[in-house]
């Protein structure tokens, strides 16, 4: 491999000195670590460790705001022309929707930028170093150069480490290299040669996950200095395109089109007609943006930063707030078993021999095969880690003989591992696993191995945990193998058991109505898992273990992975084959995943869950973190991930039929007016009102009936719609438009304020049409906000031109009759949209907010 290091410090002659020399080189002493005051000094000299800053950069949103959108910029141009030819006060106004615009769309992204990070705190990486002679854990960002930090398996590197000390260590450098394979890492001093360094093995880089063993290493470099550091400011990482994204894509770019044909139009038809080329250009750019959902990023914003502090406290953290879209829209979910069907706290049960009595020296054999202890601290593989705990307190202590020369972690594809020690003054292979494998690899006779196998299988149908220990004497070597595991001597089984959870059968009811497929996932066997799946309430449909799995091709494999829901005994491999195949087959999948070997899968899964107790590297590749892990918990954040989508829609849907709608009138009567039917600023006003009106869609309720499927985009029902009611509202502005001509007499102000303020009225209004399919729209309650913003911008577009500054925006006060006029309008134009709405929906869907792909 090759890496070209950032230098702070003379990097390559550390690497080139033994382990107390760059200690001496770094200023720190192994046992002891740095001290607090120097910890403090050297991050006031180096910084913090953080590769981009995490605070919400205000002038940077503003900018986007600004630049974001091309008809804004060419508004602002137009309008600078509008002031100095002489149209003050009009340019004055537009100035300030435009900025009245910008600064609404700023606040609403820093403020979700600024609860992102609120809640990203409560999910950050931590890191254990020896600080003052204690083991302490602190937060990633405060490492320093010289910082004494240990490892252990499941950790992410936090930064460059020269590693002094070291076990079987292996990490995964994908971040850097982009090879998945794992690279041995050593302690020892490396040669320098003349062009550099020979090799980086003695180097553990930020970034890189931690696979197996355990190590120490020295701080040498942080955030931006480190390797990964480096990448992270040279590369753009771009995650992959989700479908909620995807969606507001294509719906852009379809209102591009849109937009652009009919402002083309417009400005032609009216430049034709004789009115001014400035006062043409601006009435098309104002009718471009009325278009224009301008308020869909923000109302996108509000809803996922609401909907991420409703999750919050219902303990569920969304990394990204678009992650929320992507569990609302999942269809299938992937879990273990551990902590979601059960408690997740395994406890060790029993220790026996082949003839069903107690032998208690099993446990010793079962902490001696063991990767759980690192650094005096018990943490990795659960069972490894509940047989300490049981030997902690049962006072259970290894021979003071005892001397471990290897160890051979647990291997998922094996499903066993082994360790080679000085035990009781013999040097013996020590073998621990599943019964299956273990019993497969013992000298035994037939008789012993099918009583063996009868017990494994009673105690399996009892809903207990099995692993199988087994021995053998062995000849001292340099090198020790997989092979080396034959000819043992079966020892015993050690039995464990996990709680089934008591609302389980509730939760698995609450992902049923969702739609949710649920499927187990587990390393654990067939019998066990099919025995707590029964004791929970869990329907199988079908139960393939990890060798069924590698018999099947193709088309067979699709159907049985799609008709089976329990998946026993299968690798890390086997788990991602089963995602990527749901998602062949057009499922969204989330897999819940909290260990090392779930990596692959949380990568993979369309929505990758885990749990704030999970490992390192488990919680920085998932998505969605639970603070409490439990199948309720994320059934809440699949609803709350459905009321966004759905109250994003109500927004489209309204936004885009009505402004089309406004497109079309005012293109049909540039054709036989002599003056504008609307002035630019007035378009903007009426447009801005609107939008005020709608920002409350975020906080709106939902129809049950539309959180019971997952939703997905659909552009072609959503142009269907358009195209649909657009005409609608049209024949209501046209009926407005012979209303102030033949029966007022209306000029040009009076006709610009009649159709304001009708315009006003329906386009708003008819949201409590659109935002629910039930029929009549009054069975389905809106929340408070949406009602109260609604009737108040309606109102006040009504008064609006008998205020003192109603004439410096082109208003006139309208005759009282108008006003029975346009109440008769906007309830017939209310009762034919919700009538009309029946007969679409039966054509096009079932449910306003059920856009399915």
């Amino acid at each position: 491999m090759v890496y070209k290091l950032v230098m702070v410090l003379d990097i390559e002659r550390i690497l080139t000195l033994d382990k107390k020399d760059v200690l001496t080189e770094l200023d720190v002493d192994l046992e002891n670590g740095l001290s607090a005051q120097s910890a403090n000094s050297r991050q006031l000299k180096y910084g913090l460790n953080i590769i981009h800053p995490k605070k919400a950069n205000a002038w940077l949103i503003l900018l986007r705001q600004i630049t974001g959108n091309p008809l804004t910029i060419i508004l602002v141009i137009a309008t600078s022309v509008s002031y100095f030819i002489g149209q003050t006060v009009s340019a004055y106004y537009i100035f300030a929707m435009i900025m009245l615009s910008v600064g609404l769309g700023f606040w609403n992204e820093f403020s979700a930028e600024r609860i992102v990070q609120d809640l990203l705190k409560k999910v950050s990486l931590m890191a254990i170093v020896i600080r003052g002679g204690e083991k302490i854990e602190i937060p990633v960002s405060h490492l320093t150069i010289g910082d004494i930090v240990l490892l252990a398996p499941g950790n992410i590197v936090p930064a460059d480490l020269r590693l002094i000390e070291t076990g079987n260590l292996e990490l995964n450098e994908s971040s850097l290299t982009g090879e998945a394979k794992t690279v041995f890492k050593t302690n020892d001093a490396v040669v320098k040669l003349v062009e550099g360094i020979s090799d980086y093995a003695n180097i553990g880089f930020m970034g890189s996950v931690v696979t197996s063993g355990w190590g120490k290493g020295v701080v040498l470099s942080i955030g931006k200095n480190t390797e990964f550091g480096k990448i992270a400011e040279e590369v753009s990482f771009v995650k992959p395109e989700t479908d909620f994204q995807r969606g507001l894509r294509q719906f852009g770019s379809l209102i591009t089109k849109v937009i652009t044909i009919l402002a083309v139009g417009i400005f032609g038809v009216n430049a034709l007609l004789g009115h001014s080329l400035i006062d043409s250009l601006l009435f098309a750019l104002a009718i471009a943006v009325g278009l224009t959902p301008e308020l869909l990023p923000i109302i996108v914003t509000i809803s996922l930063s609401h909907g991420a502090g409703k999750l919050a406290k219902k303990h569920v953290i969304s990394k990204q707030l678009i992650a929320i879209e992507n569990l609302g829209n999942m269809d299938v979910l992937c879990t273990d078993k551990t902590g979601t069907l059960t408690e997740g706290v395994i406890q060790v049960n029993n220790a026996i021999g082949i003839d069903n009595k107690q032998k208690p020296d099993l446990f010793g054999l079962a902490i001696a095969c063991n990767s759980a202890v690192h650094h005096h601290k018990i943490l990795g593989n659960a069972i490894d880690v509940s047989l300490w705990e049981y030997a902690h307190k049962s006072n259970i202590k290894l021979p003071k003989d005892f001397k471990k020369l290897v160890e051979e972690p647990f291997d998922y594809s094996k499903q066993a591992m082994f360790c080679v020690a000085d035990y009781e003054d013999k040097l013996q292979l020590i073998a621990k696993g599943s019964p299956e494998v273990i019993l497969s690899q013992c000298k035994i006779s037939k008789d012993d191995k099918s009583k063996a196998q009868k017990l494994f299988k009673d105690l399996s149908l009892q809903g207990l945990r099995v692993v199988a220990l087994a021995i053998k004497s062995i000849n001292k070597k340099s090198e020790y193998t997989w092979d080396d595991m034959d000819n043992l001597d079966f020892q015993g089984f050690i039995t464990l058991t996990d709680v089934p959870k008591e609302a389980v059968l509730e939760a698995l009811d609450k992902l049923e109505e969702l739609g949710i497929a649920l499927k187990i996932i587990t390393g654990d066997s067939e019998i066990v898992t099919e025995h707590i799946c029964k004791e929970v309430g869990l329907q199988i449909t079908g139960i393939l273990t990890g060798k069924d799995l590698v018999k099947l091709k193709g088309q067979e494999l699709r159907l049985a992975i799609k008709n089976t829901n329990v998946f026993a005994r299968v690798t890390p491999d086997q788990k991602m084959l089963i995602i990527q195949t749901l998602q062949k087959e057009g499922h969204i999948v989330g897999f819940l995943g909290d260990g090392v070997n779930d990596i692959l899968s949380l990568h993979s899964a369309d929505v990758g869950i885990s749990v704030n107790t999970a490992v390192d590297v488990a919680k920085e590749t998932a998505s969605i973190v639970l603070l409490r892990k439990g199948l309720s918990t994320i059934a809440d954040g699949v609803l709350e991930g459905r009321k966004t989508f759905s109250n994003t829609l109500k927004y489209i849907l309204m936004g885009t039929s009505s402004n089309f709608g406004n497109m079309l009138s005012a293109a049909g009567a540039s054709f036989f007016l002599k003056f504008l039917p609307m002035l630019p600023g007035q378009i903007l006003l009426n447009n801005g009102l609107y939008d005020l009106s709608q920002i409350s869609i975020p906080s709106d309720n939902v129809d049950e009936e539309s959180l019971i499927k997952p939703q997905h985009w659909d552009i072609k029902f959503i142009k269907n719609y358009m195209l649909f009611f657009g005409p609608i509202s049209s024949i209501y502005d046209f009926l407005t438009f012979g209303l102030m001509l033949f029966v007022f007499n209306a000029s040009g102000p009076l006709f610009q304020t009649g159709w304001f303020v009708e315009s006003l009225a329906t386009q708003v209004l008819v949201v409590f049409v659109i935002r629910t399919s039930r029929m009549p729209f009054y069975k389905s309650r809106a929340s408070k906000w949406l009602v109260i913003t609604c009737f108040s911008v309606v109102g006040f577009g009504a008064i609006l031109p008998y205020l003192p500054f109603a004439g410096s925006l082109g208003f006139v006060p309208l005759p009282s009759l108008y006003f029975i006029f346009l109440a008769l309008l906007v309830g017939t134009y209310l009762v034919l949209v919700s009538i009309l709405k029946s007969l679409f929906l039966k054509r096009y869907g079932t449910q306003i907010a059920s856009i399915r792909a």
